[in-house]
């Protein structure tokens, strides 16, 4: 395959007990009198030293409750949602921001960024279900809030490394066991699609071109679960197979993490892992090729995969002689091992890439992918 690209992004609270951070599978999140926490160090020293026994998918994590703060809290008369304005929004967002949710700037303005990083505290610390996320904060949110978080690593004994919880739709950057950066995400749909796609020189599929390549193409938006590594990272506006990426970061082949017009509260990308377009240059600052990614998918652990591979897509080429349309499927190159710093794969993933072979069949329409096509997005 000469890309071997599932496709990207293509197109761009309710309060309650802190108890129900358990609900989030496998990742621990601990409220309590923890020193550092009421800093701008959400975690505290000494977090990446800090050893707990891995999880699994099934698992209810502990949740430990302490009633001490470590600061008078303040009270908030209103519910704060999108468009609200004021000092009580400034102190949200410097909470969110201690805690490493990246609400943007703190101006007192609730803006989309405020709100994506109200979903990610919603799903990641309240255990709400990623389609019941409100991306408001209750009086009794704000209170909760301000109670001293800790989230804890899957996997802690990683060092520096990236978590991606796809049935919550959330990504964590930790140094071990301690985060440095939490967003909302929108990832891979599971949809089929066929549709014109622009390759810029350089990216998979035109690595050596010159000018940017159109062409037909049919996928399967798909992000699978599994440990893998960042491999590539490019600065600014790209172009590729999986579509229009801002900053992104390379892990799985043309699967990415980067930057979007739109990241909404469910899967819609076309196998990429959209964050916000405003954050997407802080995140590709925080984190190196080599570093290891891990990505539940809320049916196996990501060792159980290994180094998964994504679908690769199929370029449609018309022929000028008839009306049909040659489907080739592209192979993707071999595999290579699995990096040191992660954990060895319990499954190998094949290496053999698929046999290339050529069909005649009717040209399928892109359809239902307005939204996607206009913003250029993967």
């Amino acid at each position: 395959m000469n890309q071997p690209d599932p496709r990207s992004d293509r197109g761009a609270a309710r309060a309650a007990p802190l108890v129900a951070a358990a609900a989030l599978i496998g990742t621990v999140v601990v409220v309590g009198a923890v020193a550092g926490l009421g800093g701008n160090d959400s975690g505290g020293a000494g977090d990446s030293n800090t050893s707990l026994p891995a999880a699994t998918s099934t698992a209810v994590p502990t949740t430990a409750l302490v009633t001490t703060t470590t600061a008078p809290k303040t009270v908030l008369d209103r519910t704060l949602g999108y468009g609200a304005a004021g000092d009580d929004v400034t102190r949200l967002q410097e909470r969110l921001t201690q805690l490493r949710f990246n609400p943007g700037p703190v101006d007192g303005q609730f803006g989309s960024l405020t709100q994506a990083a109200v979903w990610a505290y919603e799903k990641l610390v309240l255990g709400t279900p990623r389609d019941e996320a409100t991306g408001q904060v209750t009086p009794e949110m704000w209170d909760a809030l301000q109670d001293p978080v800790r989230v804890r690593a899957r996997r802690p004994d990683a060092g520096k490394h990236t978590e991606i919880y796809l049935p919550e739709q959330v990504i964590v950057v930790f140094n071990g066991n301690r985060p440095v950066f939490i967003s909302h995400i929108s990832s891979g749909d599971g949809e089929e699609w066929v549709e014109e796609v622009t390759i810029s020189p350089g990216e998979y599929g035109n690595e050596e071109g010159t000018k940017p390549l159109k062409r037909m193409e049919q996928g399967r938006s798909l992000t699978p679960g599994g440990v893998f590594e960042y491999n590539r990272m490019v600065k600014g506006r790209r172009e590729s197979a999986l579509g229009g990426m801002l900053n992104p970061v390379y892990f799985n082949w043309g699967i990415a993490v980067h930057g979007a017009f739109e990241v909404p509260l469910h899967p819609a990308s076309h196998g990429c892992i959209r964050i916000p377009n405003a954050i997407s240059e802080k995140f590709q600052g925080l984190v190196a090729k080599g570093e290891a990614v891990y990505v539940w998918d809320g049916e196996k652990e990501p060792e159980e995969y290994g180094a998964q591979l994504p679908p690769f897509n199929t370029v449609l080429t018309t022929t000028t002689t008839t009306t049909t349309t040659t489907t080739t499927t592209i192979a993707p190159p071999p595999t290579t091992a699995a990096p040191t710093t992660q954990p060895a794969p319990r499954t190998t993933p094949a290496t053999t890439p698929p046999a290339t072979t050529t069909s005649t069949t009717t040209p399928v329409p892109s359809t239902g992918d307005s939204a996607r096509t206009s913003a250029g997005q993967p």
